[in-house]
């Protein structure tokens, strides 16, 4: 493979570094793939602790023929500027960026135009679908350990199984942070947006962070799409469910016949084989050097070479 350093939204309020990794050889525009972040701010790589997922996928693609394109996260490299904006969105935060890389994917001869996908992992996933229609116009979707729920139905349902597993300090800790965040984002559907928009919550975010991404909902997306989706979903994930996200974007895509579904038994939320599979001791397990597993890599792979999966 070849790796080319680019940037992404050079010349304007938010460059990022990113790279550009291409199949070694390849004949004629090859397919390509976009790398969406989960939540919280990462580099390019995703790196979480020992280990970097963004680069084993970029890298993986690229041994099988395909091409992608990751870059730090806005809110990795730009943090203090989106902050000072009032009521900053997931748009500011991640979907321009993935518009602007597909962009430059569709201007480079080397890449068939028609054949660019994207890969969301957790929050990435959860947004793919809005991502598609707010102009990525892609030629699929990848959801790697996505979620169809509202987000902060996620954090409250994480800040739960983290009070019932800790005592002491940091428990009494984590339940007025639980109690406080509750109380901010109670009522949110109703709230005026200008009011939302002053409200601060949690990482420099707003209740209205939490506003517009609830209203534009991936099960609003999914239900108006018709492109090919693959959704990808580690069993011994701790941060996302089988029963409340995989299946029930089984249910929200049933009868769907370009719509795939790959449970993989002993995989966690990075696609790397579990050690714990505790919420509670995911940072050990993430210290814990992995790689995202090969035959995962393969199913994405065959999903944008021939829009389907065995």
């Amino acid at each position: 493979m070849t790796e080319e350093k680019i940037i992404i939204g050079q010349g304007g309020e938010f460059p990022l570094n990113g790279k550009l990794t291409l199949p070694d050889g390849a004949q004629g525009p090859v397919s390509a793939a976009i790398l969406v972040h989960g939540s919280g701010s990462t580099n390019m790589d995703e790196k979480i602790y020992a280990n970097t997922p963004f680069r084993d996928l970029a890298e993986g693609l690229a041994e099988r023929g395909i091409a992608a394109i990751r870059y730090d996260k806005r809110s990795f490299v730009h943090a203090r500027k989106l902050v000072k904006m009032r009521g900053f969105t997931v748009y500011d935060e991640t979907i321009e960026d993935v518009l602007l890389a597909a962009a430059m994917l569709r201007g480079d001869a080397r890449i068939a135009g028609d054949k660019v996908f994207i890969i969301g992992h957790s929050m990435g996933g959860m947004l793919a679908p809005r991502i598609d229609a707010e102009g990525g116009d892609f030629a699929g979707l990848v959801i790697m350990a996505g979620t169809p729920r509202l987000l902060e139905e996620v954090i409250f349902e994480q800040l739960d199984e983290y009070i019932e597993n800790h005592s002491g300090l940091i428990c009494y800790l984590a339940k007025k942070q639980s109690a406080a965040l509750r109380k901010k984002l109670a009522g949110t559907y109703e709230m005026d947006d200008e009011k939302a928009k002053d409200i601060k919550v949690m990482g420099g975010t707003s209740v209205w962070y939490f506003k517009e991404m609830g209203e534009k909902n991936s099960p609003k997306y999914l239900a108006l799409t018709k492109k090919p989706i693959l959704v990808l979903h580690g069993e011994k994930d701790a941060q996302v469910r089988t029963d409340l996200d995989f299946e029930k974007y089984r249910e929200l895509l049933a009868g769907r016949d370009n719509a795939f579904f790959k449970l993989y038994p002993d995989l966690n939320h990075l696609f790397m084989p579990a050690v714990y599979g505790e919420l509670s001791k995911l940072k050990k397990e993430y210290k814990i050097p992995s790689k995202v597993a090969g035959y995962v890599i393969d199913d994405i792979a065959a999903f944008i070479k021939t829009g389907k999966v065995s």
